[in-house]
């Protein structure tokens, strides 16, 4: 089959994603937090030198959106796992988009004019649970024969149930089935991603639906009773193989970020919090070959930083500090820089993982803040709320994207006097080191009072595609 037949957009190596043309706009998930206005896909201007640039150039009302979080494509690099497999009709051209809180999942088709996305089809809560067994759709991530879709909660009417993966079809968007076959230990979810050559799925965990609904609820938390593991699952039988506890006190296993080499097998987690500290971390994991075991171990550390305590909201009074809460983390393409969302302090850190067990930080800035309050360098006269959220890195690594909204619960616990909205890009040196770009400010009322969440980028990036060869 000739190579012209497939989407240029599936590269085969990071190699051949780093060097493809740099995107030239980006899809921002925003929704109204009360509820009474429509959430909405948003389209942002990235191409550099463009007179649009940094502003929304389109948008698309999503209705019944139910809090847009986390979405992906339809289809991406993954689909060129095996020599042979034919993608010829396959295409990165939808948006899966979930409500977190709806359970519906959103289909937008971003052809013939990807500045305008078109709501095609909202697969609903009742398929999601009736087919998969599964609520409240999270993250999703496209394999070479289906879509992904981590979920956090059990089918209808038992929405603490054990949360896990529903697979759909990356064609006709059917729900097929909950992807697991033996969960083992596992019941709490979060992220789901792979060393797709290895034939292994790495999860996470965060908590049940009732756990987060509200905000975190202290009690839990200060209990331990949040997620703290890690899962290694047979990617190809659904079959759970290893659960590592990563220690009670670290509250809240979220993102996880393989090597995008594809024959490695090593990643990173981030961990919320501390109860112990209120610092937060990342771990890396890694095959040991000689005990033929998984492991992990902690190889960032964000200390608290110490604050008077009418600088806090309630929820943090009685600790006397404000933790870095490490919401997201991302890694670049080429595998050799990590991005650290600090979204309590308001910082964005990059760290130097060439020896992905020893990284060494290399880059810092700092925009919002619980306390801090950091002002944007294009607006020095407004201090902004929120933090360095969801982060997105361009296939070359040059560019790092992310909003400043976490979650509409979590939001109002820790910011009770409004997030407000707003997106920043960073350059990042080649060499290490990062700079706020001062043209690029999209905020405010050119989000029509919606806020901001997850950031994809047209025709891929950092955290969206698995690749299938080194070179």
């Amino acid at each position: 089959m000739s190579t012209t037949t497939i989407d240029p957009t599936f590269y085969r190596s990071p190699a051949d994603a780093a060097a493809a043309p740099p995107e030239q706009l980006a899809y921002v998930a925003a929704f109204d937090r009360g509820g009474q206005t429509e959430d909405a896909m948003v389209v942002i201007d990235v191409a550099q030198g463009s007179s649009g640039y940094g502003t929304v150039i389109g948008w698309t009302p999503v209705p019944g959106g139910g809090e847009l979080h986390h979405f992906g494509w339809n289809a991406c690099s993954s689909a060129l796992a095996h020599e042979g497999h034919d993608v010829s009709g396959l295409a990165r051209r939808y948006l899966l988009v979930p409500g977190l809180r709806s359970s519906d999942i959103h289909v937008l088709d971003t052809e013939p004019d990807p500045r305008s996305p078109r709501l095609v089809r909202t697969v609903t809560a009742k398929e999601l649970s009736d087919r998969a067994g599964y609520s409240r759709p999270h993250t999703m991530h496209c394999g070479p024969d289906g879509v992904f879709m981590t979920c956090l909660g059990g089918g209808e009417g038992d929405d603490d149930g054990p949360g896990g993966i529903a697979l759909l079809d990356h064609d006709t968007f059917e729900v097929l089935r909950a992807w697991e076959t033996d969960r083992g230990p596992q019941h709490f979810h979060y992220d789901a991603w792979w060393h797709l050559n290895r034939n292994v799925l790495i999860s996470s965990e965060w908590g049940s639906p009732s756990m987060i609904e509200d905000g975190l609820v202290p009690e839990l938390l200060l209990g331990n009773r949040y997620g703290h593991s890690i899962h290694f699952w047979d990617l190809a039988a659904g079959r759970h193989v290893q659960r590592i506890d990563l220690g009670a006190q670290h509250q809240m296993a979220l993102e996880v970020r393989p090597s995008h080499d594809p024959e490695a097998t090593w990643g990173f987690v981030g961990v919320v919090i501390s109860t112990e500290d209120l610092s937060g971390s990342v771990w890396r994991w890694y095959l040991d070959d000689t005990a033929g075991q998984w492991k992990a171990e902690k190889v960032i550390t964000v200390p608290a930083e110490p604050a008077e305590t009418d600088q806090l909201p309630p929820a943090l009074q009685p600790f006397g500090a404000v933790p870095p809460i490490i919401t997201d983390i991302d890694l670049s393409v080429d595998d050799r820089f990590l991005y650290v969302s600090c979204w309590g302090t308001g910082e964005m850190k990059q760290f130097d993982v060439s020896d992905p067990a020893q990284p060494r930080e290399t880059g810092s800035m700092r925009l919002g803040g619980i306390v801090r309050r950091t002002p944007h360098p294009a607006r020095p006269d407004l201090p902004l709320a929120g933090g360095p959220q969801m982060v997105e890195v361009s296939r070359d690594g040059q560019r790092v994207y992310f909003t400043n909204s976490l979650y509409g619960a979590l939001d109002d616990q820790f910011y009770p006097d409004g997030v407000g909205a707003w997106m920043a890009k960073l350059d990042a040196d080649p060499a290490g080191g990062l700079s706020v770009d001062a043209g690029f400010f999209p905020h405010g009322d050119a989000f029509r009072g919606l806020r901001v969440h997850q950031v994809r980028l047209q025709g891929g990036d950092a955290s969206s595609d698995s690749y299938c060869y080194r070179s």
